[in-house]
Formats: C-alpha cells, structure tokens, sequence
C-alpha cells in the first residue's frame, strides 16, 4: 500500500494513539509496524479479537499489567548455559506474573468461546517459580537473606564479626591513650577493610595496616592489629557470601532455561494481548463498535466520526459507496466539511483493516481494500517548480497508473488551480477513466459542471454539506443525492463585500449558471421539508418501539410470575404426594391390625375400615386446598439497592434485590433460581438484620451521596449505582474512615462479580490507613488472606487480597 496516502489519511496519528495505551516497548513498536490487511478473513479475525477484548475490558476492568522488555531473549541466554543477573530474573518473574495476572483476568467471568481463546490459553503461569524469584531477590542488586540457609547463616557471621569489630575499634578511638593519634574519632571503611584515621606525624605509633592516605597527607586510614584477624575473616565470609549468590542464582537460571519453550510461547501471547489491550482501549476512549467486513467492494458507514476531532464537538455523517453507486461528488461551501467527511470514511476503512474498531454505528459496514489512492492538500513545491495544479497533476497521474478494482481514490479539489472550464473538463475525463478501471471515488468539488456530470450519469451521485443561510455557518452535515451550493456570494456579503458588488456579480452570471443556482436553491428548500418529515416519522417510530418495548416488559413479567407460581404449586405438588404416600402406609398398617381382631365380625371390619378411609381421604382433600396464608404484622422497606437481601413477606421468603422500583413500584428480585416481581410493600428486612439501627451516614457516604445526585428518588433517596468489576481500588487521599467504607464496598461488589482476588491502594505515609485496612480485612468472613504487594506489585504501598 501507498505509505504516503495512509499517512495523509492520519492513520498513523491513530497507530501511534494506540501504542501509547501498550504496556511493553515490544507490543508498542509492533503497533507502530500495523499495516492494513488486505484478506477478508484475516481483517474479520482482527475485528472480532479487538471486539472481545473490548467487552471484557467493559465488563472487568483492565487488568494488572507490568511493563517488560526482551525477557524472551533473558530466558534464550539461560538455555545457553548463561547466568542470569538479579536484574534479569526480576524481569523473568515480572513477565511470569504478568502471565497469571492475564489468566486470572481473562477467567474472572465465565463467557462462551472467545476468538482470543488460543492467546490466553497460550499463557503458561509458573506462580511457584515467580514467587521464589520474588522472595529470594528483593532488588536488581539485592539477594534476601532467606533465599537460602546457608546464605541467612553467612550473613549473620558477617554482622557478628563486624559488630565485634566496632566494638573493638570503638573501644580504641575512645580510649585516652590512643585519642590523641586520631585526626577524628570516627571508624570509616577502606577497601573493604574497617580503619581509623590516624595523624599521619604519629603513623608509628598505630600498630596496624596503612590502607589510604588523605588528600593532604595529613591522615593516614590504619587497620588497627587487633581487627586485622577479623577484617580477613569478614572478607572471606564476603567471598563465601558471593559464592552462594552466585550458586541461587545459577539454579534461579536453569529453572528458567527448563521452562524457556512453553515460556517464549507466552511471551508472544503476552505481546499480542498487549496490543489487543491497547485497541480495545483506544476503542473505549473514541466510542467506537466494531463493523461487519463485506467480500464485496462497498462499504457503508452510519453516524461516521473522524476519530481526531473531539467527539462532542464532531458531527456525525452518513456515507455509502459502492452499491447504487461507485462514485460520490461532494460539494459546498468551503470550510464546510467536504474533506473532512473524504477523509472520515477513508480513514476508517483503514482503520477497520489494521484491526481497530471504528467509531461508527454497529449497524456500518466496511470493505477491504486492496490500496488506498489519496490526493488531499496543497501538492505545491518550490524545489521541483510545482506550481498547486501541477503538484496535483502529478499526483493524480500516479493514481491513474495505480487504478484499478479494490482501489478506493480520494480526490480532493480535483481539476482545481487552472482555467474553470477546463479544470472542470480534465476532471470529469480524469473520473470517468478511473470508474473504467472499477475503482471506487470520491471526489470534493466547487466546479457545476461536475455537479451536472453527477446528475446525468448513472453510478456517479451528488452529495452536499449543509450550509445555513440564516446564520450563514456550515453545519457540516452530509447529504446524499443533492448537489450543494458554494455560497460564494452569501459569504462574500457575510465578510463585508458591498451589497451593490454582489448585485453586480450576480448579474455577470451566464444564463446557465443563473437557472443551476436557482434549481440548486428549489432542491435546498424541498429537501429541509423532506427532513422534516423524516423527523417527525422518525419520532413516531420511537414512540411505538417504546410502547412496544413496554408491553414486551409487562409480558416478561406476567410469565416469571406465572413461572415462580407455577413452581410454589409444583411444590405444594411434591409435599402433598409425600403425605399420601405416609398416610397411605398408615392406612394399610391400620387395616390389617383390623383384619387381626378376630374380636369384630366381618361386617363391622368393612363398616370401621370405611370410616377408616372417608375421615383419611377428609384429611388428604382438606390439606390439598389452598390456604390464605395470614401474613404476621410487618414494616415494610421504604427502599431497596441493587444486591440487598430481603424478605417476601407472604410468602415468608428471601431473595436479592436485582432491579430497583419501576414507576409502578414493583421491584426485580431473585428467590432462588426464580426471578420475579413484586410490590416494594410486600419486601421487609430479613428476621437476621431486622434488629440492627441504621448507622449515621460517613463522610464517605456523604459524598457518595452528593455524587450520585441523579439517582435520587422520592423523598431525595440514594439508590447505589453498580459498578463494573475492578480488580483494584486507590484509597490515595481518603481518611481511614472514607476508606474503609470505599474497601467494604469495593469487595462487595468483587464477590458479587465472582472475583478471587484485588488490590487495595493505600500508599506508605504513616501507615495508619494500611493498619486500619489490614485490621478490617482480619475480621472480614470472606477474606481467605492478604499480603501486602511484591516487588513490581507496588510493595508495601499495595495489600493484595485472595477471597475464600
């Protein structure tokens, strides 16, 4: 493909917004390399791995990700027998983590087969030899003393033997023989070795080793004799101490090398989900949905939006090429969007071919092209004397050369720069020879000669961007099969032409021109009525799909109910068939103890085993019936929150609140398996909770009051908006009580999402808030455990907890 026409299209401002959302350098500069993909199959893949992404990224929050470089090739040097650095082993077990974490991630939630199935499940979690790593190698430079015995032994000599030795030399320098040798009292370090600085006039006087010399030559830094025993066997324990670190991590090195094959294979899933990741965010970020691929060569695209402009201050467009037409002529006033709208759709078809989502309606539709053939700017060059119109023939000749089926062409301005009448002649020759070659074009122009080609020639259509004339602004809205007006004079007079200027201008317009222009004015008018209309159909057609919508939500209900009734009477059902069975063996029991009493004749056996069976049968048809269930005195809920437990109170049931009230107070609960609605007056507290007072609202609570102002209801009440699955929270800047009322909610809603793990952001300060957070997770009944984070976790800024 043409690099210099992706890049006037800007696709590489979108590719390098995408790479700045990547994590790892190597995923950042594979973004940077994308290229669009010219098979249909493959852009349909991409689309659909990018989707997925995006609606896990909804529904869970972004994972934990660390950023990591060149681990593949730290792991490559480990199989060749090399020794990996404490560095290069932190990288090792950050990229191992980062494997977990993604797999975690990827499984909070149960979900059908996914295309990125195969990339997640390519990730090979090693948590044990992660957390060796980790436990043994707090720092690239540090080695923990616990990361073996023998190393936890060699240490504590070590400070032993130095402890003896201050000891000793402290001994020394306070001693009121040896004080006046000293420059200074202090005890300093000379290669290695523990020294005293010693006047170098009195040098003799110091039994010992001369290690250094000041500057000045006035101190010398003399190992006394008495610690020069125990200076060698620090260094010896030094050498000991060297050996075994280097020996940990010869064996950290060769656990990494036995697990290289399956490791290189996650590293590559790992940089291929970073990518994916960073997409799926750029997509959030711009509103974007993923669009159906077509085999053919068309495209549709609805509600269409440059993903540069801000999104609250772009206005959508509609645009189609390829079906009814191959060829679009737009026109206008200047400044009024025409290029803006060329660029948009070729711009997202690229997009939509690298793999992005693209920010337009679901219902839009693109193509894959082969190449994209772009004229767009001012081609002029004073170092090749180019003039404008000669830049912009030369660039059109190589698109000519280039033409061909799969090819879209944007033509901005096209025929612009020379004489009007034959600018507008080359232009239609120059687009009729790319229509034979089966190319699909769009083209801006100010020319009518155009305007009039596009409205005789089937496949070639006229389009316009709107143009006030009241307020004489652009509204930069496209339409199809209308050619627009340039406004020149309208524009002219807004910026201060003469009125009797205009009029003269007017009136050296040829006769032709005049009747367009009239036409072009007629089709304006016809064409605001037209929207008009479509507005009021379109708002009749809401109101029916609502009342539909409506009477769809009023049906569902009537069946869960009929559904929960049902499955009270099948119950009833079951617990009568049991009583029939027991009475019916009682019956039978009952019987032959008659048929034993030889006392009755056989006529008074048949007249007692009767009344036997009528006061039975009384029984079974009397518990059969229904019963008006009384319903004790009760106080019922004022309001419910989504996740609460309550209480049915007929039916002495519990269930979870799923939905708040609707406007006819019914509230969405699940009781069981079964989901069904009911009167907020029919719910109270369950007997377990009904003892407890409410508690004085927090500070927190306040504030959570005031931010969620729009989910009042009466009597100004806070209904508790769900949120979406995260895996941590950041308590920077909360007191403990905020706080801690933010983590109780927080974890909450992670066991309601199904979450077996998250982290709490408390940072270091005073570690007053990491103590009362620590304190609260102790008592918490889910909280299986919790640790505070791990190099590259956030350490003890950080407290990971692991629900039961």
């Amino acid at each position: 493909m043409q690099s210099a026409c992706l890049k006037t299209l800007e696709l590489d401002k979108i590719i390098a917004k995408a790479a700045d959302y990547c994590v790892c350098r190597e995923a950042a500069r594979t973004m940077r390399e994308l290229t669009p993909q010219v098979d249909v199959d493959e852009v349909r893949y991409a689309l659909e791995m990018t989707n997925a992404i995006n609606t896990l990224l909804i529904q869970q929050g972004s994972p934990r990700f660390g950023g990591v470089e060149g681990v593949d090739t730290i792991a490559s040097r480990a199989v060749k027998g090399g020794v990996l650095s404490m560095g290069e082993l932190l990288e090792v077990a950050g990229a191992l983590r980062n494997f977990q974490n993604l797999s975690n991630w990827y499984h909070t939630s149960d979900h059908e087969m996914l295309p990125t199935d195969d990339l997640f499940y390519s990730l090979s979690p090693q948590p044990g030899l992660e957390k060796q790593i980790s436990d043994s190698i707090l720092a690239p430079d540090q080695m923990a003393d616990t990361a073996s015995k023998t190393l936890l032994d060699i240490r504590k000599e070590i400070r032993k033997t130095e402890n003896g030795i201050r000891d000793k030399l402290e001994n020394f320098i306070h001693n009121t023989t040896s004080v006046k040798y000293l420059q200074e009292t202090v005890v300093s370090m000379r290669n290695g070795r523990f020294v005293v600085p010693v006047k170098s006039e009195y040098r003799g006087e110091v039994q010992g080793v001369i290690h250094d010399v000041s500057s000045t030559g006035a101190t010398v830094f003399v190992e006394p004799q008495a610690v020069v025993e125990a200076n060698a066997r620090i260094l010896q324990y030094r050498a000991k101490e060297t050996q075994e670190i280097e020996r940990i991590l010869t064996a950290l090195s060769s656990q990494v090398a036995q697990i290289e094959p399956q490791f290189r294979y996650s590293y590559a899933a790992m940089l291929d989900i970073d990518v994916l990741l960073a997409k799926a965010k750029l997509a959030l970020e711009q509103g974007s949905f993923m669009p159906q691929v077509s085999a053919k060569y068309s495209f549709h695209l609805e509600r269409a939006r440059h993903p540069l402009i801000d999104k609250s201050k772009c206005v959508p467009v509609d645009i189609s090429l390829g079906e009814e037409y191959d060829t679009l002529i737009v026109t206008g006033p200047n400044t009024g969007g025409k290029t803006v709208s060329m660029k948009t759709a070729g711009l997202l078809c690229a997009m939509a071919q690298c793999g992005f989502l693209i920010p337009a309606s679901e219902n839009s539709q693109v193509c894959v092209f082969q190449d994209f053939l772009v004229d767009i700017g001012d081609e002029q060059s004073i170092e090749q004397s180019l003039s404008t119109f000669s830049g912009h023939m030369t660039k059109v000749a190589e698109i000519l050369r280039l033409a061909g089926r799969g090819r879209l062409v944007l033509l901005d301005e096209l025929g612009a720069g020379t004489d009007p009448g034959e600018g507008a002649a080359l232009a239609i020759a120059i687009i009729e020879s790319l229509r034979r070659s089966g190319a699909l074009i769009l083209a801006t122009t100010h020319y009518a000669e155009l305007k009039v080609f596009a409205l005789e020639t089937p496949g070639v259509v006229n389009a316009s961007c709107e143009f006030n004339v009241e307020t004489l602004r652009p509204t930069y809205k496209l339409s199809v099969g209308v050619p627009g007006k340039s406004n020149a004079f309208l524009i002219s007079e807004k910026l201060g032409i003469p009125a009797d200027i205009i009029d003269l201008a007017r009136k050296h317009m040829s006769t032709d021109d005049k009747r367009l222009d009239a036409v072009l004015s007629q089709l304006d008018d016809l064409k605001l009525q037209l929207k008009e209309s479509q507005a009021e159909i379109e708002s009749l057609k809401y109101e029916a799909a609502h009342q539909l919508e409506s009477a769809e939500k009023k049906r569902d209900a009537l069946i869960e109910q009929g559904e929960l009734e049902l499955e009270v009477a099948r119950e009833k059902a079951r617990n009568l068939i049991q009583n029939v069975e027991r009475q019916a063996y009682d019956l039978t029991d009952e019987l032959r103890q008659l048929q034993k009493n030889e006392k009755l004749s056989a006529q008074q056996r048949a007249v007692r085993a009767r009344e036997i069976a009528k006061k039975e049968t009384e029984k079974l048809m009397a518990g059969a019936q229904p019963k008006a269930k009384k319903v004790a005195a009760f106080v019922p809920l004022k309001e419910v929150r989504i996740g609460q437990e309550v209480c049915i109170a007929d039916m002495d049931q519990l269930a979870i609140v799923m939905a708040l009230p609707d406007k006819n107070g019914e509230v969405l609960v699940r009781a069981g398996i079964m989901k069904t609605k009911v009167p907020l007056s029919n719910l109270k507290q369950p007997e377990k909770l009904a003892k407890n007072a409410p508690k004085a609202m927090t500070k927190a609570q306040k504030r959570y009051s005031r931010n969620t102002g729009d989910a009042r209801g009466n009597g100004g009440r806070v209904e508790r908006v769900k949120r979406s699955a995260k895996m941590e929270l950041n308590l920077l800047g909360y007191t403990v009580d905020e706080a801690l009322h933010e983590a109780d909610m927080f974890i909450d809603q992670a066991l309601m999402n199904g979450q077996s793990m998250v982290y709490l952001i408390h940072g270091n300060g005073t570690g007053a808030l990491r103590t009362a957070i620590h304190k609260y997770l102790r008592g918490h009944r889910q909280v299986k455990s919790f640790r505070l984070g791990q190099y590259g976790e956030g350490e003890s800024g950080v407290t990971v907890v692991e629900f039961k």
